[in-house]
């Protein structure tokens, strides 16, 4: 991905800034090491979860299972919790699972416990080390149970988000999600009209006018029929008045090359390709409105989150990137400093060392969020191309490589 230019370093700054939010946010202080119990449970999608209780020197307490409901979840916190000493809390750690983690998050922090949701991929590491040297059918659960004894540094408490917060996330998601399907829906389309038209007109952006031309007329045969008056008529009303006849025309060229070029080919279904692509073309408006519908509320619920839109405010960022940010690292004050930001967001180098021998320059882990990470990807290139000084500083770690006060924020300090 290259290097990161110097302006994900004062990104990573104002990220960590105690104003975030429009409030001081006091660093999470650590609670007092006092007795607890680890418990690891294997999400089930349609079956039960398996759960393991171990002691915190790793014995075996107990093995059951639940479903996501306050009485099961009561009695295996019960269980969890039985011959221990007063004030025991429980580590209960579980892999993202699709929804199935949300019920068992939002039950055990409200007990007070301590929630920790893992990566895949570190989970399933230990998990083959485990494998190799004892068989359980629990190994799932008992793996994420003895997750903090193995890595104890490496794991985040979970956060929940307030409301607001929380309702910001879900927005992002489906804007995301609806961008992603549009992206597609515009893909397609123009394969299907480039078996209609080889020498299709559309050569950029999708715009309203080629879709109300296509939804119409996508069978060349009928889009010449249609004449270059409606042609004009229907591109000049869709576009508001910013493309006409040249548009039209170009589409009437296409049209005749198609037709000049096929004949009447039985292998070229010019009647079924236009359905399909009238189809498609319904499909994108739909998801477009969607889009329209769900980006309003994230701005609503971004403006309730970040009323200062200080994330805004960073090098790069625009409307969508800011709330995409704030909603996807939460709390600015739950990372201590950047290089746990830096980890969470898969930014931090991997690791290789032998011995006293440490290999520099390492490929980013990748290993966070890849919304967040895509999205720290286009502002900071987005900034470069902007601020002339970021880009003196970018094209220097082109050519030289990056010197000590300007490395990427893969490798910088934030304070």
């Amino acid at each position: 991905m290259g290097p990161w230019p110097m302006g994900c370093c004062l990104l990573c700054r104002e990220l960590m800034s105690p104003t975030m939010h429009g409030e001081v946010l006091m660093e999470q202080q650590d609670r007092q090491p006092g007795s607890r119990r680890l418990v690891g449970i294997d999400l089930g999608i349609a079956s039960r979860h398996s759960v393991r209780v171990l002691e915190s020197d790793g014995r075996v307490v107990c093995r059951s299972s639940c479903v996501p409901t306050t009485e099961s979840l009561s009695l295996m916190e019960r269980a969890a919790l039985a011959g221990a000493p007063e004030g025991t809390r429980l580590a209960v750690v579980f892999e993202p699972t699709g929804p199935a983690w949300l019920p068992i998050a939002v039950f055990f922090a409200r007990r007070g416990h301590d929630v920790y949701r893992v990566s895949s991929a570190k989970a399933a590491d230990l998990r083959r080390f485990l494998r190799r040297h004892a068989k359980s059918n629990g190994i799932d659960a008992e793996t994420l149970a003895r997750i903090p004894l193995a890595d104890p540094g490496g794991l985040q408490r979970l956060e929940l988000p307030g409301a607001d917060a929380a309702a910001l996330d879900r927005r992002v998601r489906a804007c995301d999600r609806l961008t992603s399907a549009a992206s597609e829906h515009k893909v397609r389309i123009k394969d299907l009209v480039r078996q209609l038209m080889p020498m299709t007109p559309l050569t950029g952006d999708l715009g309203k006018a080629d879709l109300a031309v296509l939804e119409r007329y996508a069978d060349p045969r009928e889009l010449l029929a249609a004449g270059p008056v409606e042609l004009t008529r229907l591109v000049t009303s869709a576009s508001s008045h910013q493309q006409g006849s040249e548009r039209a025309g170009q589409w009437q060229a296409a049209a005749m090359a198609a037709i000049d070029l096929y004949g009447d080919h039985p292998a070229v279904p010019f009647e079924e390709l236009a359905a399909e692509v009238a189809t498609e073309v319904r499909l994108l408006r739909a998801i477009q409105a969607e889009l329209a519908t769900h980006a309003a509320a994230r701005e609503r619920h971004y403006r309730q989150v970040d009323p200062g839109q200080l994330a805004r405010s960073l090098p790069g960022f625009a409307e969508i990137s800011g709330p995409v940010l704030v909603a996807i690292m939460g709390r600015p004050g739950r990372f201590r400093h950047g290089t746990k930001f830096k980890s969470y967001a898969g930014l931090a180098p991997k690791g290789s060392e032998t011995g006293e021998t440490g290999r520099k320059g390492q490929s980013m882990s990748k290993a966070g969020p890849s919304l967040l990470r895509a999205t720290l990807f286009r502002a900071a290139d987005t900034a470069r191309r902007q601020d002339p000084p970021l880009a003196r500083i970018y094209y220097q770690q082109m050519t030289e490589g990056a010197p000590p006060t300007s490395r990427p924020v893969a490798s910088s300090p934030v304070t």
